[in-house]
């Protein structure tokens, strides 16, 4: 699948209970003392598509499979990361490698869960994480700086280009702004990334508050809000504690009994898969038959064979045409047949953008 988001913040505030409850799984031990998650533990979510079921009856499909989302639980980083306090080098080189990140935030005081900060302040903690990604950065980049000086200076082409990407980004860091809102050119994006750099991953702010402010949220977390937009990132507010009790209740009836009662229209889990799913630029696409129904994940922007290459390498290779139905007319003509009857199915060449939504049919030779 190959997409992924770390879970990351302060040690308690609350990440371990929310991978719990993400996978509904306990293989993140959460306790009420730092650094209890010492690996980072991996889990697998569907992500909440309503299409994918309508897609499954009107295909009459045996089974439904949603898109998935990978988030990787994170030990907690502490002030001084950057320069190895706590599980410093750990924590950034576990960090390092996912593609975006949702860095939990603790909006709610609770006198028997200590913070190692003393106080609870979201803002504070988030740039307390962001200032520690910044210096890893920081110090990563001026070491790649004076090596790729030297290239350049030997004629090397590519060099160059590497330093066109490196002094503004550099220039950023030392002024306190994250790679990720750096202005570079839009070619030069894949270099950016390339780079690895920690603050280039796009963030989601998760607003963690007590059940009582589940519904609504709280100053805190409107104060999350409004930092999270002042930076054109995304926050979503949660109750982890009641997303690790909805986690035990198997059956859905009790799940919906549960959050009417809470004031909830949705779990907090569906906003933040959801809200991951676009934060890292992902769409879906839909293959339905009589056996199963299935939801696919790709980034904006592919092309149909890359598309078809996310079922089978050899359905990219011999690529033909994609049989493809948008989702409405899906639905409207009652399914595939009718689709077809109404000449609402059309052939895409190689050169077509994947639509989210689109229902699609493969055909490739080899």
């Amino acid at each position: 699948m190959g997409f992924n988001c770390g879970i990351v913040g302060l040690p308690n505030v609350g990440k371990s209970t929310l991978f719990n409850a993400l996978t509904a799984t306990a293989a993140a031990e959460a306790a009420n003392y730092p650094f209890s998650t010492i690996e980072p533990n991996i889990g697998r979510v569907g992500v909440p598509d309503e299409r994918l079921a309508v897609c499954a009856r009107l295909a009459k499909s045996a089974k439904i499979v949603p898109a998935q989302l990978e988030f990787v639980d994170i030990a907690g980083l502490v002030r001084g990361a950057s320069k190895g306090q706590g599980l410093g080098n750990q924590f950034l080189g576990h960090i390092r490698e996912v593609d975006a990140i949702a860095q939990v935030l603790r909006c709610f005081a609770d006198p028997n869960v200590v913070h190692v900060e003393g106080s609870v302040d979201p803002i504070r903690d988030a740039e307390t994480v962001e200032t520690e990604l910044m210096l890893a950065d920081l110090d990563s980049l001026e070491r790649r700086e004076a090596a790729a000086q030297k290239r350049a200076r030997g004629g090397e082409r590519e060099a160059r280009l590497q330093l066109a990407v490196i002094e503004p980004v550099l220039a950023g860091l030392r002024d306190g702004v994250p790679a990720r809102r750096v202005a570079l050119a839009e070619d030069q994006r894949p270099l950016l990334k390339s780079l690895q750099l920690l603050t280039a991953k796009p963030v989601l702010y998760i607003a963690n508050v007590d059940e009582a402010n589940a519904a609504a949220g709280n100053d805190e977390s409107r104060r999350v809000a409004e930092y999270a937009a002042e930076r054109g990132a995304e926050a979503v507010t949660i109750s982890a504690a009641i997303e690790a009790e909805l986690a035990q209740l198997a059956d859905e009836g009790e799940r919906r009994e549960y959050l009417a009662a809470l004031g909830l229209a949705e779990t907090g889990l569906d906003r933040v898969i959801r809200a991951g799913y676009a934060l890292l630029g992902l769409v879906t696409f839909l293959t339905a038959g009589p056996k199963e129904a299935r939801a696919w994940t790709i980034p904006r922007g592919t092309k149909a064979p890359q598309a078809a290459g996310t079922i089978h390498s050899d359905f990219e290779k011999g690529f033909i045409r994609a049989e493809t139905i948008a989702y409405a007319d899906f639905v409207a003509c009652g399914g595939e047949q009718g689709a077809k009857d109404a000449g609402k199915m059309r052939l895409e060449g190689a050169d077509y953008v994947v639509q989210d939504g689109d229902v699609m049919h493969f055909r490739f030779n080899l």
